[in-house]
């Protein structure tokens, strides 16, 4: 094997990687966020709309579900401008990754919602309990640690999915990675390090999400 590592020219270029991790956590969090709205808005008329709006909804996620993120964005990136409907590459991989989670946020808070039984609304009504009341203290906190584990594993999962923008030349940290290894041709040490940060970003969700679930969302111990 003659191949020799040279980490020092990709190490001269950590800025550049610096900045595209920012921009995949600003690019995964303004996803997340707008697409829990999607998400909460969904679910609400899945479970108590009319029956032409649940159709409506079920199809959205089934496409969603049942077709590659590659291609949802190929689709708008590509597709919608023959439709008059043109955006830019960060634009683009923004309004992809908002409707790729909130197909799937749908599913989540509408278990949420289902799972609190109608009984405990009623008791907290007997209670005289004002709505509010109701809502801040019957449904919210545990809807809240019924789903707050997969919506934590989605966020991860959209950070780590946003690295497929790059096909559209996104300014994300896959797309700036690719940039350098075109400048310096070290394919293995400019991924071996991308590699590492998307790990490093993993963990450092993980631990988090689990530190506040520890913190605010566990269930008393009888």
């Amino acid at each position: 094997m003659s191949y020799e590592f040279d980490f020092a020219s990709v190490f001269e270029a950590w800025p550049e990687l610096l900045h595209g991790l920012v921009n995949s956590l600003v690019l995964s969090a303004a996803a997340m966020a707008i697409g829990m709205i999607v998400a909460v808005a969904g679910a609400l008329g899945k479970t108590s709309g009319p029956k032409w709006l649940v159709w409506i909804i079920d199809g959205y996620i089934e496409l969603i579900r049942n077709t590659p993120f590659l291609i949802q964005i190929f689709m708008i990136y590509f597709g919608l401008p023959s439709l008059g409907l043109k955006f830019s590459s960060n634009t683009a991989a923004l309004i992809a990754l908002v409707v790729n989670v909130g197909a799937y946020g749908i599913e989540i808070i509408r278990a949420g919602i289902e799972s609190i039984q109608k009984g405990q609304v009623e008791a907290g009504k007997s209670l005289g309990m004002r709505p509010l009341q109701i809502f801040r203290y019957i449904i919210l906190k545990p809807a809240i640690q019924a789903i707050y584990p997969s919506l934590t594993s989605q966020f991860i999962l959209l950070m780590l999915n946003s690295s497929v923008c790059s096909v559209i030349a996104a300014t994300e940290l896959t797309a700036i990675a690719g940039d350098i290894q075109s400048r310096t041709f070290r394919s293995f040490e400019v991924y071996f390090i991308v590699t590492c940060m998307y790990l490093g970003l993993s963990m450092f969700f993980w631990t988090a999400f689990a530190a506040i679930e520890r913190s605010f969302l566990r269930k008393p111990t009888r």
